[in-house]
Parts: C-alpha cells; structure tokens; sequence
C-alpha cells in the first residue's frame, strides 16, 4: 500500500488509482532554451524514482512529461543567438535528452511539446471564454478572471487579498484584476505566433500543461507533480483554467520535489553557484548524482556542497564495490524477507529514500560478514528497480581510471595465498604495491574487496 503526501490536502495519504491497477500522472518538464541545471536533475530523478516505483508496485503507468518549447525566455533566447526557434528548441531537446540519457531516466510514456498541441490550448480557451472565465482586453491579450473561480489558491493555500497586495501580481492596467493571468498572447508585428479567433498570438504558460494533460490523460486524473516553485502560481493556476473548463477535479494527488540550495543557498545565476548537469557529468558518475538527490527525503530541501556529493561518492562505491566480486544477475526479490519488506515499506512510506538506504546499508553490511550470492543479487535487483548501475557495476569501476582489474584480481589472490602461508612480508609488500597504484583493500571475513582512491 502506497503512501503519498498530497500538497492539495497538507496529508499523507494512501494512494488509490481512479482506475484500479492503472495510473495517469503527469510531471511539468523543461523548458528548452538552455542546459538542464542540477534542479531538473532533482525532478528528472525523483519522478523518475517514482515512475519506476509504481511499477514495482505492480501498476501501468501512463507518464506524461511535456516540453515547453515556446516562451518568453525562448524568444530572447533565440533573437540574442540570430537562430530560430525551431532550431534553438531542437538542440535543447536533444542536450535534455543526453543529459536525461546521462542519469539513466526511463523515457515517460509521452513526452508532448506545446507547439504540437496549439490547437487544444485555443480549444481549451474558448471554452472559458464562452462560460464566462476568460476575456480579451485592450491590447488582445486573452485573460483568465481569478475570481470567477471561488476556489482559487486552494493549493498554495493562497487567499486574494494576499495575492492582491503581494509582489509576486503582475500590474497590468489592460487586466479587470491584478491577479488576473494570461491564457493568449497577442503577436504584435513579426513576433511569432499562430492563428486564433482573438488574432495571432501564442499560449501562455499555464494553459500548455492544461491542454496536454487533459489531452493525453483526460479530465481528471492521478498524479500531477512538479518542483516546489510550480505550486504557486503555474498549478494553482493549472487548476483553476482546468476545472473551470471541464467542470471536474483536474488531479487527485499533487506532488512536488523541494528545492535544491547550494551551500545553504538558493541555487541562482546571479549568485554564481549555478551547475549545470553537463559541468556534473564531468566530475560524477550518473549514479552518485542519483544517488545525492535521494538520499535525501524528495520533500526537503537538498543542500549541494563537495563534501556532500563526495559523501555521496564514497556511500556508492562502498554499495557497488561489496557486490563486485559477484556473479550478478537481476532476480525476483522476495519481498516478504524481514530486511526486504522493511525496504518496501520505506519507498512506500511517501517514497522515504533515507530510510531505504539505511536499510539497504545494514544489507550490505550483512553482504561483508558472509558470502551470500542470493543476498547480492537481491540488492542488485533492487538498485536496478531504483534506476542505479544502467551502464554495469565493472564500467563504473573501469571508469575512474586506467586500471587492470585482471591485474589487481591476481595480486589479491597472490597476497591471500601469502598470509595462508604466513608469509606476512610478501602479503605487506603486494599491499603496498596496490596502495601504490591507488587500489584500497577491505578485507572481510572471506573476501577482499578494492577500490580505486578518490
């Protein structure tokens, strides 16, 4: 039984498909004018994690994580480059791909872009338009009317009058309210746009996820998820067109990643702590990245220091360096083994990754007293259903540097052979060379195990 905290109810509750066995989510994705940063890593990974654990958990699932390739930043993106934006869009596309390829993401079911769906989103506009929710102002901007809709902020647990006296609403003289927003932007001369019954133009942002949503999963689905800044007010306003349009509930469960702070703060361009997935991918294995984001529960807030990804670096190592000197295949978990279910119970417990981990920790522990081929196979299974060691367990290893495992197999067992014999300066001296080459021994109660200094 799966637990989720619902950001619409402030709860922890149990997970109940509308269609039994059968799941509808859908994730906000990128928006493709630049490289994916180290916060879409956090929602790549996550929902990823998520994805992966549903269908443990014996569900179809249809994933549905769209492409936002039309906006503002866009726009400006592409005149300060003279491209266009079908080019621009296209590299980002593939640069996201590479870098999701990176991680080890499973592709979602459908992966929309909003260009390709323009005409849902007018379809969808002129249904509010007609019930009475949306208007065009002075300028031909299309609006939605916030209080038309008497359940608005319900998600951010927002009211108007804060959001009239807050910051964060646009002034905009053209608007009936200050908190009123966006559905169709009027092109004005050249700008880039389509044609509509309010004249060319092109959506605004919270009425792409609307249209795609109820497009590839209908009216009212399971899971609507995002990062933590998506709350307020791209959801809360996801909410309020989709409801009002359709007249039923948009989402059953909304979940949302918290943020990712660098040092302690705010990850931003302007602070110059800004890291991209392209700048990690030449410093980390995909599988400490993964691993770094998870450790920590997906709700928090996730602090990136260098000594929290090295932590990260020497946890993983520790995992895949005990289970190397295996014969490793993917095999049934029996989930009903004390250790194995008090695993599940922790992913199912709102997905509660530090719990799972010190779990599996105490598993790998085990591993290193004792030689056990059932137990190691079962853990590799486990990492590969939470998306860990996609490329192998020897081309992680291989990877750090130019060693010969072979070579370093056969000093172990010479030194093994050495202290059978009690040869103990012949087993020091072939320590010493592999220290030397920068291997580091662990020896357990059977088995000697390497790895390569970091």
């Amino acid at each position: 039984m799966i637990k989720l905290y619902n950001n619409l109810t402030r709860k922890k509750e149990v997970f109940l498909p509308i269609n039994p066995g059968r799941v509808g989510m859908y994730v906000c994705g990128m928006t493709v004018y630049d490289f994916c940063h180290l916060g879409h890593a956090r929602v790549l990974i996550f929902f990823d994690l998520l994805y992966r654990w549903l269908m443990v958990n014996g569900l179809q699932v249809n994933y549905v994580r769209n492409i936002t390739d039309i906006d503002d930043k866009i726009i400006n993106k592409a005149n300060s480059e003279s491209v266009s934006i079908n080019d621009l869009t296209a590299r980002y596309i593939q640069e996201m791909n590479t870098d999701s390829d990176y991680l080890g993401i499973l592709q979602p079911s459908i992966q929309p872009r909003a260009t390709s769906n323009i005409e849902e989103m007018i379809k969808m506009i002129k249904t509010l338009e007609k019930k009475g929710f949306a208007y065009q102002a002075s300028n031909k901007d299309v609006f939605f009317e916030v209080h038309k809709f008497k359940d608005y902020g319900k998600l951010s647990n927002k009211n108007l009058d804060d959001l009239i006296s807050g910051a964060r609403v646009e002034n905009n003289p053209v608007k009936r309210n200050p908190e009123d927003f966006v559905l169709w932007k009027f092109s004005e001369n050249e700008e880039i746009g389509w044609d509509s019954p309010w004249g060319k133009g092109r959506p605004g942002w919270h009425i792409e996820c609307s249209a795609m949503s109820n497009k590839y999963l209908g009216n009212h689905f399971d899971i609507h998820g995002g990062g933590q800044d998506l709350i307020f007010p791209h959801h809360e306003n996801e909410i309020a067109q989709s409801e009002c349009c359709n007249n039923s509930k948009m989402a059953n469960y909304w979940i949302h990643n918290g943020f990712v702070n660098v040092d302690s703060e705010k990850m931003s361009k302007s602070l110059n702590n800004f890291f991209t997935i392209r700048e990690l991918s030449k410093q980390y294995k995909s599988d400490v990245i993964r691993f770094f984001i998870l450790k920590s529960h997906y709700r928090s807030p996730l602090n990136f220091t260098d000594e929290n990804l090295e932590d990260s670096k020497s946890a993983v190592y520790k995992i895949f360096n005990a289970l190397r000197k295996y014969e490793l295949q993917e095999i049934e978990i029996d989930w009903t083994n004390a250790e194995f279910s008090l695993f599940k119970d922790a992913l199912n417990d709102d997905l509660n990754t530090p719990l799972a981990f010190s779990i599996l920790f105490e598993m790998i522990n085990q591993l290193n007293k004792t030689e056990n081929n059932k137990l190691a196979n079962e853990i590799y299974s486990i990492l590969l259903k939470l998306g860990f060691l996609q490329n192998g367990i020897e081309e992680y290893f291989s990877a750090n540097q130019d060693i010969d495992a072979k070579l370093i197999e056969n000093l172990i067992s010479k030194r093994a052979e050495a202290k059978i014999e009690k040869n103990y300066e012949l087993a020091d001296k072939i320590r010493i060379e592999l220290d030397n080459m920068g291997i580091i021994l662990e020896d357990g109660p059977l088995i000697t195990t390497w790895k390569v200094k970091q």
